[in-house]
């Protein structure tokens, strides 16, 4: 059986599995001592005697598996296949991937770079016989690989993408788009297409002129807004190997979507803006039915293997757990008996 998760980033939460463990042995722990300290073993049984241990063993196991299930689901665990026809657009799609540190910001969970390469992922489902490419923006822009029809490859680009492999910082999205332009391997002035993935923060790269000067060219360009628009959220680093925020002038630097500028770049690249904000973004949707649509290229069908997903069979029993250990009581079920004595 083939298994694969979708969010393996994920596994992290599990360390709050164990710590969860610990404290939960270590109260048990502690109740038995404190226990055992007020009273002697013949008072105690009497004072505990309507207490089910078992019951309380159990609910601790319950909690530890309720934990353990969320953690699964979490991961976005898919087996088993299932096959979606899709049509086949004929469509080249580069991708511009904003990989600047202002996108390991956690307004959107976990960071807004991995929602941004999540988004790509949904992309390729739906994609057939589409080519894609990957250019990385930060202070430079660079053509992380070019248009394909190895989703493969692309794929395994998303996993290692990251700020600290690039050489200069910023963000330059008027640059990976003008490069974006200059790496179509065709003279055919239609069916292209340029989605920006970012969260509209740019350092003088003038990406207005760029999408106007794709749109001239036959190339339409999407972006799509990752972040919050209004309170933002701080970009977490590094300091001595301590976890901190970056600062500037001595004040945390909180980063804002930008959905004015991307709405004006969509606008001038004869696309669309896509305000995904802190929102779960199908965007394989919005490029099934919209973008695809838009390019007006297609062909026959073709139908896709997809991996099922199975997260709701680790979160439904987790839910069920939940919901018992609320119910269940600690308490034992004791019957009353009076004997009543006759005597003559």
């Amino acid at each position: 059986m083939d298994l694969q998760f979708n969010n393996p980033n994920n596994t992290l939460y599990f360390w709050a599995v164990v710590v969860l463990i610990c404290i939960l042995i270590m109260g048990y722990a502690r109740r038995s001592t404190l226990l055992r300290r007020i009273a002697t073993p013949h008072i105690l049984a009497r004072l505990t005697k309507t207490s089910s241990n078992s019951r309380r063993k159990l609910r601790v196991a319950m909690i530890v598996f309720v934990a353990l299930g969320i953690c699964f689901s979490l991961l976005d665990p898919r087996w088993g296949t299932r096959y979606r026809e899709v049509k086949q657009q004929g469509i080249d799609t580069f991708f511009v991937l904003d990989v600047s540190r202002s996108m390991l910001a956690e307004d959107v969970k976990p960071k807004r770079l991995d929602r941004a390469t999540t988004a790509i992922s949904d992309v390729l489902e739906v994609m057939g016989s589409d080519r894609a490419g990957l250019i990385t923006v930060a202070g430079e822009a660079v053509l992380t690989v070019p248009l394909t029809l190895d989703y493969g490859s692309l794929r395994l680009a998303l996993d290692h993408v990251s700020p600290r492999n690039v050489k200069h910082g910023g963000t330059k999205i008027g640059d990976g788009i003008r490069l974006a332009t200059n790496s179509f391997t065709d003279d055919v002035q239609e069916y292209k297409t340029i989605i920006v993935l970012t969260d509209g923060e740019d350092m003088g790269s003038f990406p207005t002129e760029a999408a106007s000067d794709a749109a001239n060219s036959g190339i339409s360009v999407y972006t799509v807004g990752i972040g919050d628009p209004i309170q933002g959220s701080r970009i977490p680093t590094n300091q001595y190997g301590q976890p901190t925020f970056i600062t500037y002038e001595g004040k945390e630097v909180w980063s804002v979507m930008n959905p004015e500028e991307l709405t004006n770049v969509a606008v001038a690249g004869n696309g669309a803006f896509v305000p995904a904000g802190t929102d779960n973004l199908d965007l394989g949707s919005i490029y099934a039915q919209r973008i695809a649509n838009d390019a007006g290229k297609s062909f026959d069908s073709v139908k896709l293997e997809q991996f099922i997903p199975r997260f709701q069979w680790f979160a439904i029993p987790a839910l069920i757990l939940l919901l018992f250990d609320t119910w269940m009581s600690l308490r034992k079920n004791v019957t009353t008996r009076r004997t009543f004595e006759v005597t003559s």
